[in-house]
Formats: C-alpha cells, sequence, structure tokens
C-alpha cells in the first residue's frame, strides 16, 4: 500500500508541473477583487488527488440459488463579479476554511434513488450496510456512529430523520466540510454534511419526473413536480413526490461455538426471507419575500410521510448442538408508520456599512408506530414462543439561532451568533414473550427532554492578497433528562471548541493553494446510548445481546489537525492530496456483560467511555475535464479520489484494535462522456471499500466484508424540455457479509451473515413544462 501511496503523489506532482511552469512565466498575479456577501460558512479540512485504484478483489461466490448562495469568504483570491452564482468548484477554491460543493449538475448526473447513493462517490464518504441498499449510515474517513455530522439547511433534522428516504429531487447541493466551523456545531470529528434544500429562485420551468425502479422484477414507482411562482414581492417554489418500494432480502446467517481445543460445540444455521413494501409522499415548498427596504424572510417546510408493512420467515437447521433447538420454523409480520414535519425560516436584515442581521427559526415535529408479532414453532409444528412489540414515539422541537456580520475593514469579517434548541421526546413500549413482559420497563413509557445552547464568534481576515485566515471558538451545553420507571435521569455536557482555518495562495501560481487547519471538536451521546428502553436479542449469546443504555456517558472530545495542497484545473478540475490527525479522549464503546434475570443469565450490550484513540490518514481527489488537458479529447469528465486510513484505541490490544467499523481504505473512480454527434451522455462509476476486521475490545472482534459497487447511466435529451435516463446500480450484486466473533471463559462464539445485494435498474422520463 505504501507504494500505491507514493505512486499517487507522484502522479499528482507529475500532473502539477507542466501547469506549474506555464503560470510561473505568465503576467503576475492579479490583484484580488473582494466578493461582496461572504457565502455560507466555511468549511474545514483538505480535499484529495488522483491515484491509482486497488485492484478489484475477485467476487464472492453466491450463497444462494438463482431465482426466477456563494460565499466570497473573506479571504479570496481574483474573481470576476457577474452577478451569477459561483460554480461548485469556485465556491470550494474561495472558502478560507475547505469546502467540497456538490450541486444540481453532481446530482442529477447518475440518476440516484436516494441522497445515499450520491455521497457514496464523494472524498471520503462510505457507506454502511449492504451495496445498493444502504441503511448502515454515512461515514466520513470511515468514522460514523455520531462522528459524521449531518445537517438539512445548516440544522440538526430531528430523531428518526434517514437520508435514505431523502429524494435526490429535492435537493439544491450538498456541502461536504472536513472540519468543523463555529458557526456549525462542532460534534463533527469526521466532517460535517450539509443537505441544502432546493431553492426557489433557480427554477423557472414547471418540471414533471416519472420514474420506475425494477429491483429483481420489483417495481417502485414515483412522481416528482416541482412548481415555481411569483406574486409581487412573494416567490414560491412547490415541489413534492409520491412514490412506493418493494423490495425482498436474503441472508445465511452461521452460528458456532468453540471450545480451546478447537471442538465444535453448536453448529447453526439460519436461513431467512422478508418482503417489504413502502409508501412515501414527500413535499417541500419554499416561499420568499422581499420587503421594500431591502429585508428577506424566507421559510421552507418538509413533511414527510411514510408507511410500510412486511412479512418474513426464518428457518433453523441445527447440525450440533443440545437436544432442543430454539426453534424449527419462524415466521413474523411488521407494520409501521412514520410522520414528520420540519419547518426552516430565517429573516435578512441589512444594515449600513455592509452589517447584516439573520435570524434563524424553526420547529419539528414527529410520530412513529411499529407493530411485530414473531411466532417461533417446534419440529413437529407446535407453537413453542410468540414474541410481541409495539412502539410508540412521539417529539417536538422548537430552534432558534441568528448571526450578526459587520466588515471591520476591506476583506476582514466579523461574526458573532447563538443557538438555541429545545426537544420532547416520549416512547412508550410494550415487548411481551408469551404473554409476559421481556423486561420490568416493558409497558412503561420513557420520557426524555434535551436543551441545547450555543454561543460562537469568528472573525474571517484576508491578511494579505495571497493569505487569509478564519478564527473561531464555540461554547455549546447539552442538558438531557428523562424519566423512565421512576427513575429522574440527568446529563450534562459543556464544550468549549477553538478552531482555525487559515489558506495560502502560492505567489505567482493562482492555482494552487495551501489549507491547515488547527481545530477542536466533540462528539455527543446519542439519547438511545444516554437512556433506552432495553431491546431484546429472541436469540441471546455473546453475538446477539441484548441492548440498553448508560445515563453516565460523556462526551468524546477530539483534537485535530488538517493539511492540504490544491491545485486547480480549467473551469471545474481540481487535483488535491491532504492529510489529517485526530486525538480522541472519552472513547465511547459498547461493552458486553452476562447478567441474571427471571429468564436466566442473558447477555447485556451497553455504551461506556473506555479510554482514548488516535486516527490519521491522508485522502487523494483529482477530478477535471479530459478536452482541457488533451487536444481534441473527446467530451470526457474524469473523477477519482483514494483514502487510506488509520486509527489505534487504547487499552485495548493488538492487532486491528481500530475505530469501530473504520475501513482501512477507500476509492472511488468515474467518467461521463458527452457524445458530440448525438445528443446523448454516458457515465459510470466504481466504488470500492476492502474488508474490515476491527477488535473492538479485548475479547470480541467485528468483521464486514469487501465492498465493490459498479453503476452505469445513460441520458437522452430527447428535446431542450424533455430527457430520458437509464441507470443500473450495483451491477456485480455480490453478497455482503459481516460477522462477530466474541472469546468469553473458554469459548468463542462465532455469527456469519451473508445477505443477498441486487442491482436496481431505474428508468425516469424528465419534462419541463
Amino acid at each position: 500500500m505504501s507504494k500505491l501511496i507514493r505512486f499517487a503523489c507522484a502522479a499528482l506532482i507529475a500532473s502539477i508541473a507542466p501547469s506549474s511552469h506555464a503560470q510561473e512565466t505568465s503576467a503576475g498575479p492579479v490583484t484580488p477583487v473582494p466578493v461582496q456577501e461572504p457565502a455560507a460558512v466555511p468549511t474545514a479540512v483538505p480535499p484529495a488527488v488522483p491515484t491509482a485504484v486497488p485492484p478489484a478483489v475477485p467476487a464472492s461466490k453466491s450463497r444462494f440459488k438463482s431465482r426466477d448562495e456563494p460565499k466570497a469568504a473573506a479571504g479570496v483570491a481574483a474573481v470576476t463579479i457577474n452577478g451569477s452564482r459561483a460554480g461548485d468548484t469556485e465556491s470550494r477554491r474561495l472558502s478560507t476554511a475547505a469546502k467540497m460543493v456538490f450541486g444540481r449538475e453532481e446530482l442529477d448526473r447518475n440518476g440516484d434513488s436516494s441522497v445515499g447513493e450520491i455521497l457514496k462517490r464523494l472524498p471520503g464518504v462510505t457507506m454502511g450496510g449492504p451495496p445498493g441498499r444502504g441503511g448502515g449510515g454515512v461515514r466520513m474517513r470511515g468514522l460514523g456512529n455520531g462522528y459524521t455530522q449531518m445537517l438539512v439547511n445548516g440544522e440538526r433534522p430531528p430523531a428518526g430523520f434517514s437520508l435514505e428516504s431523502l429524494s435526490p429531487d429535492q435537493v439544491e447541493r450538498i456541502e461536504v466540510m472536513r472540519g468543523p466551523v463555529a458557526e456549525h456545531s462542532t460534534q463533527a470529528i469526521a466532517g460535517t454534511i450539509n443537505v441544502v434544500l432546493r431553492e426557489g429562485y433557480q427554477q423557472k420551468d414547471v418540471q414533471l419526473k416519472l420514474s420506475d425502479s425494477i429491483e429483481d422484477g420489483r417495481h417502485g414507482p414515483n412522481v416528482s413536480l416541482t412548481m415555481p411562482g411569483k406574486v409581487g414581492a412573494l416567490t414560491w417554489l412547490m415541489s413534492g413526490s409520491v412514490g412506493s418500494n418493494r423490495q425482498h432480502d436474503e441472508s445465511v446467517t452461521t452460528y458456532q461455538d468453540t471450545n480451546l481445543a478447537g471442538l465444535l460445540l453448536k453448529d447453526q444455521q439460519v436461513d431467512a426471507h422478508s418482503n417489504r413494501s413502502s409508501r412515501s409522499v414527500h413535499l417541500t415548498p419554499r416561499l420568499s419575500y422581499k420587503f421594500d427596504n431591502g429585508d428577506t424572510l424566507n421559510f421552507q417546510p418538509f413533511l414527510m410521510y411514510n408507511r410500510s408493512e412486511g412479512d418474513s420467515d426464518s428457518r433453523l437447521t441445527q447440525r450440533i448442538g443440545p437436544p432442543q433447538r430454539e426453534y424449527a420454523v419462524a415466521l413474523a409480520s411488521s407494520n409501521s408508520s412514520m410522520t414528520m414535519l420540519r419547518g426552516f425560516g430565517n429573516w435578512l436584515h441589512r444594515m449600513d456599512a455592509g452589517a447584516k442581521l439573520d435570524v434563524k427559526f424553526g420547529f419539528g415535529g414527529g410520530r412513529g408506530e411499529s407493530t411485530s408479532l414473531r411466532n417461533q414453532y417446534g419440529d413437529n409444528g407446535v407453537l413453542k414462543d410468540y414474541f410481541s412489540d409495539v412502539d410508540t414515539s412521539r417529539s417536538h422541537s422548537l430552534n432558534s439561532g441568528g448571526k450578526y456580520s459587520t466588515p471591520l475593514a476591506k476583506g476582514h469579517l466579523l461574526a458573532a451568533g447563538w443557538d438555541l434548541e429545545g426537544g420532547h421526546r416520549t416512547q412508550s413500549t410494550v415487548a411481551l414473550v408469551n404473554g409476559r413482559a421481556q423486561f420490568a420497563e416493558s409497558g412503561s413509557s420513557m420520557t426524555a427532554d434535551t436543551r441545547r445552547v450555543a454561543g460562537y464568534v469568528q472573525d474571517e481576515w484576508d491578511i494579505t492578497p495571497q493569505w487569509s485566515s478564519y478564527l473561531g471558538l464555540r461554547w455549546e451545553g447539552i442538558r438531557t433528562s428523562a424519566t423512565n420507571q421512576g427513575r429522574d435521569v440527568r446529563n450534562n455536557s459543556k464544550v468549549w471548541s477553538p478552531v482555525l482555518h487559515t489558506v495560502w495562495r502560492i505567489p505567482g501560481f493562482d492555482k494552487d493553494q495551501v489549507r491547515a487547519s488547527l481545530t477542536r471538536s466533540y462528539r455527543a451521546p446519542q439519547l438511545n446510548d444516554l437512556i433506552a428502553v432495553p431491546t431484546y436479542s429472541q436469540l441471546n449469546s455473546a453475538t446477539r445481546p441484548d441492548r440498553t443504555g448508560n445515563p453516565n456517558l460523556k462526551p468524546e472530545l477530539a483534537q485535530g489537525l488538517d493539511l492540504a495542497y490544491e491545485h486547480y484545473l480549467g473551469k471545474s478540475g481540481i487535483l488535491s492530496a491532504s492529510g489529517f490527525v485526530r486525538k480522541i479522549d472519552k472513547l465511547m464503546r459498547r461493552e458486553l456483560t452476562l447478567r441474571d434475570t427471571p429468564d436466566g443469565p442473558r447477555w447485556l450490550s451497553s455504551p461506556s467511555n473506555i479510554g482514548s484513540a488516535r486516527t490519521s490518514g491522508i485522502e487523494l481527489e483529482a477530478k477535471f475535464q479530459l478536452a482541457e488537458l488533451v487536444a481534441n479529447a473527446p467530451n470526457i469528465d474524469l473523477r477519482s479520489n483514494y483514502s487510506h486510513f488509520w486509527s489505534k484505541v487504547e487499552g485495548i490490544p493488538g492487532p486491528d484494535n481500530r475505530l469501530d467499523q473504520q475501513a482501512k481504505q477507500t476509492a472511488n473512480v468515474g467518467l461521463d462522456w458527452r457524445l458530440k454527434d448525438v445528443p446523448l451522455t454516458l457515465g459510470g462509476s466504481y466504488n470500492w471499500t476492502p474488508a474490515i476486521l476491527v477488535r473492538t475490545s479485548a475479547d470480541e472482534v467485528a468483521t464486514t466484508g469487501v465492498k465493490r459497487q459498479v453503476d452505469v447511466y445513460g441520458l437522452w435529451k430527447i428535446s431542450a424540455a424533455t430527457q430520458l435516463r437509464l441507470a443500473a446500480n450495483n451491477l456485480l450484486n455480490n453478497d455482503y457479509l459481516a460477522g462477530r466473533t466474541v472469546t468469553r471463559n473458554g469459548i468463542a462464539q462465532l455469527s456469519d451473515t451473508a445477505s443477498r445485494t441486487y442491482t436496481t435498474w431505474t428508468i425516469r422520463l424528465e419534462m419541463k413544462l
């Protein structure tokens, strides 16, 4: 791997050298022109460089039988003001703190069905869960589970919100910030992904999109409509979509218990099949009103409704084990519904001498209900056990914030602001086994309240035409209180986060710049890790434990250093190399214990602070238009990125004592080819994440198989107002592998699961009316 890294860096230097020489012999640097109205907050950390993609690993053999607003940030280089929004690459170049912006062109390119499918192609971003299916969360630098901060319109989404349920048609752009900034919460040890919903002023036509996604013969139709309008000073964009989806899953899981002598004590296999169907409605209107004095009022509500039903069956085959296995056949059914309403708004007031006051407000509310029934039968077909779970949750929140900014001098902007947020959540769980409560808490209600208060100040300053800096300080306090089964629980955390970002534009080379960041960030315990109604495992073991929370958790604190070198090519190309280091204290991780219950000894997993950890990495990126570098070349856009990560958790013996679920590497390569003689664009991408092995404790190891995903698409422009798109995601459809081994008291308990994945075909007709 070290050879691969050296080769990638050498390729970057070789690519930069010719253009750098050309710049050196050109006229002197252009005098920077200050841009009005700095863009949304800068964002820290480096980008990446061209790199060789690791050789593809042979596909795993399937275990299944075949089946039929531009922010001209404080430090700006030379730029021409033309009154239009800066391009994605230009916005990235002008930000003092590193920020990658991916607009509508990038979002529309592959015709993805969810935002998660878009994110997996971004530098340093990986997705958990099976390829093409998602569900495992978003990970920057290989870190998920709270390390990666997800924002919608700059705000934290409410509990229960999932990016997988957000249609790309509703998104205006995605901002990727690898380091924290004072304006946003610094709960971003790995980085921040901000999803900005569609803005009305950029669209003039009514747009209608009709699509159908086909997975293993199952259809998922979707209709999306956006309608802009204007009456006097009021403008709006009405957006909505209606869709349905059907999915089928298959998995094979092996459970084995082995003693120190290698003797197999238990050998079981569970073959599971499930079917799920869902229907969803999304509405995201946006309203904007401009007052006579120049003030602007914006408001954007977000309404989402989803309902799903499913059924499953599993068969347990026991080759070695006790005389009585847990069951022979299990049949289950479930249904759930979720409704969420969220509103974002802001009032922008301009004052004398370029000062501005931007006041934000928002609210959120949601409710979710789920019911599941499971019957387990013995060899003779007689019912052995039956399980019933009913869960109901309600949540609502209010938030407010604001930012006052004023220029101190030319190229010097000072800003200060605040954030206030309050939330209330209730959850009622009734979990029964054979009509009897699984836990003492079963049948009771949990009530939780959270309060978050934050204040910050930041200074963006063009110290010289070549050197810009961003200095920020944020204080944030979080209080969580809950009542469950007559117990009152309190948890408080307070964090000071100083952040420093700087960029140096190399004199004589206006396309080259160096970035550096020194930051402090943190990871707050999630509500379910603090206070949670326990979840019950039907086949309880060390690899299948019950789960509960820990009200004494403290936030993780991280010190970070980021360095990056960027070279810009043509209109939208970039070559970059970056590196980072994070030192994490009070690391949170789940620990296993064996406890006595009325049903006998049971394994329980609960979180705790275990010590410190360190992670570092390099990230390389290359993106450019071939025609800008090679004369008479076809209209091909090339993009690639490669990341390599290291981590070590103190107090856990090595090797492989890494941060949980962090891959050692990840790579992406893709191209888009616009044919000259016909109105056709062809493209594709390859995403690779190697197998992951992590020792999560002295006696526990978790594994995940290699993930390789190939996506292709074709876009035919029938006319200026109509185009047809055909896409195929996850063409390789390899099995997704995951496993866990726990060694306690001389017994090694192993679980190993292979899940089948599918190719998803999507056809979409897009029309401007």
